[in-house]
């Protein structure tokens, strides 16, 4: 920020109610313009600012076209500031007329925005008096201008506000609704979209027609994206809280800010899948060159690989003779260390300690840029459950830097409260310190859906028949076959369900080992509880809950597993039960 454009935002910050939204030097749209800030009120409209540092004695010349300013020194020819503000503001408005839904539909305004809109300049370093006597007047339009007199830290709250929105035009009116400004941001910045299925919309296609539903990250979630800042960070979130997304972001963020770093960004997950679908977002935004998504025993399966060491013998130990291997061989320096500018770990729950040590020394040092996604209560595995050590001891250096987020977005009330039946206990909020790993519960965003299906049938092969047929009936009420999945404790259970499938002619795909998850291909996906973790689907099916716990498993380790494959549900969740198990009883009594 220069001088100016700093006392403005801090101007903005203390003058400015609660209900505007102000962005800073934010990439705007396909062409990436950098307006200086952009001022959103929903009862107001939208306004774009231009902020020139430039003085009455740097300026030695100016007209409607171009002004010559002394800058560092130097006399350049720069664009009339209104000039440029009022470019800016045409492209914004030209990209939201595209949307039916932002413009009059008719009326003397047919076309044009629903609500209003306009620009202007803030000079911080020029009285109004010293705007006037140098007739800079006659260039601009006086009501379009801001002072430095007039955004003094003893100004009136009021005062700034009207001289803000004296720059519309007077004919302008119209309010914009939650929904409307969610659009407009959707339009405005891509990377705060939330993609719902399929591939990426494509901007560049101006006959494209925009989706009815443009789902985008959560003012909070928007802002921790973009101010994470630099060094060591960690997120602990709930499921659903926007985790993933947030690592998206940022990893969008890095590779296009990367200038100097010639190094590879690094996306780690445990979960194969996860990592299929992070992939193929990143590839859908051209930044697969740059931005390396593995999961775990892949990349350390790649590191053995490409530094010419010994891989271990195929066996029943040959993952974890995998990691041991890349750990000694990063120790004795045959492997090296700070391979990577920055290295995000989604589902860092999922990593033992050793792993998370390992990985945090592929950072370079330069850049010092890490970023671990953590919920506790998704630690499915017993490897990662070891309470006795912080992040600290594995080398993650995030005291003051760690954020919660404890607000679920993805779950309807309906699909958390049916999650959270059988995880009652298991979800006991534990807080710790920002150094520990805090167990979290979850907040339900308020998001109202149906109520969670629980069906008790004779049979296993009656619920794989059932949730056919539902999942038929889904499809012909509008749901894609992508948008759903049938997720399952055990094998035995996914190939019943399979069965069900292909007797009904459904296409479907069953995820069994790596390399089978598609996520991109229009297939129901028939999955494992612990192969879904970190994925999302609008429609999802619990098969074979009557099973569970089965005899000699660990109650909690199974609540975390039917929690974990619940919260996958964004829209619609459908429960089968037959056996008489402990969470299906539980389920039948509670909704019967």
């Amino acid at each position: 920020m220069t001088g100016g454009e700093r006392r403005l935002a801090e101007r903005l910050e203390q003058k400015l109610d609660d209900d505007y939204l102000l962005w800073y030097d934010v990439p705007i749209g396909l062409k990436h313009l950098h307006p200086d800030f952009v001022v959103m009120h929903p009862r107001r409209g939208l306004l774009i600012l231009e902020v020139k540092d430039w003085s009455t004695s740097t300026i030695q010349h100016a007209n409607k076209q171009s002004w010559q300013v002394f800058i560092d020194g130097m006399l350049k020819t720069q664009p009339n500031p209104a000039e440029q503000a009022r470019q800016y503001a045409h492209a914004v408005v030209d990209a939201l007329k595209r949307d039916p839904q932002l413009v009059h539909a008719d009326g003397k305004y047919q076309g044009g925005l629903a609500f209003p809109w306009s620009y202007g300049v803030v000079f911080p370093n020029m009285t109004r008096k010293q705007f006037t006597d140098g007739q800079l007047d006659q260039i601009i339009e006086p009501h379009q201008v801001i002072c430095s007199d007039e955004m003094l830290e003893r100004v009136d709250a009021e005062e700034l506000q009207s001289r803000l929105w004296d720059m519309f035009p007077f004919m302008m009116r119209g309010v914009m609704s939650l929904p409307q400004l969610d659009r407009v941001r959707w339009i405005l910045f891509p990377e705060v979209r939330v993609q719902t299925s399929g591939v990426l919309f494509d901007d560049s296609n101006e006959d494209a027609e925009l989706p009815d539903i443009m789902r985008v990250m959560d003012l909070q979630q928007e802002q921790l994206a973009r101010s994470l800042g630099d060094g060591h960070r960690v997120i602990h979130g709930v499921a659903g809280s926007g985790k993933t997304m947030i690592l998206g972001y940022r990893a969008e963020y890095l590779a296009q800010a990367s200038t100097s770093s010639s190094k590879p960004i690094l996306i780690l997950c445990f979960n194969e899948p996860l990592g299929v679908k992070l992939h193929s977002v990143m590839d859908a935004k051209g930044l697969s060159g740059t931005v390396h998504v593995r999961h775990f025993h892949k990349w350390c399966y790649d590191q053995l690989k490409y530094s010419g060491q010994a891989m271990p013998p195929q066996g029943p130990k040959f993952s974890e003779e995998l990691v041991d291997r890349v750990i000694r061989a990063v120790d004795r320096k045959h492997i090296p260390s700070s391979q990577y500018q920055a290295v995000l770990i989604d589902e860092g729950h999922d990593f033992a300690p050793e792993w998370l040590k390992l990985v945090t020394q592929m950072v370079d040092p330069t850049t010092n840029s890490l970023l671990l996604l953590y919920d506790d209560a998704q630690s499915i595995y017993e490897r990662s459950r070891k309470k006795n050590f912080s992040f600290k001891s594995v080398g993650v250096q995030a005291q003051g830097r760690t954020t919660i987020l404890k607000i679920n977005y993805r779950n309807t009330k309906q699909i958390l409260q049916t999650a959270s039946l059988i995880a009652a206990d298991l979800l006991t909020a534990d807080d710790k310190d920002d150094d520990g790993i805090p167990l979290l519960k979850p907040i339900s965003c308020g998001r109202d859906g149906q109520t969670p299906l629980i069906i008790h049938l004779p049979t296993l092969r009656d619920e794989a028949n059932k949730i056919a047929e539902l999942l038929s009936d889904a499809h012909k009420e509008g749901h894609a076959w992508g948008d759903m999945a049938i997720i399952c404790r055990h094998y035995s259970v996914m190939e019943e369900c399979a069965s069900a499938l292909a007797r009904r002619k459904l296409p479907y795909q069953v995820r069994k080992s790596s390399g089978d998850f598609k996520p991109n291909v229009d297939t129901i996906k028939v999955i494992t509880m612990h192969a879904c973790k970190g994925l999302e689907f609008p429609v999802v099916a619990l098969a074979g809950i009557g099973k569970m716990p089965d005899a000699g498993e660990d109650v909690s380790e199974e609540a975390r597993l039917f929690y974990v494959a619940a919260t996958r549900a964004t829209h619609s969740l459908l429960v089968t039960v037959s056996g008489v198990a402990d969470f299906g009883q539980k389920l039948i009594t509670n909704y019967s």
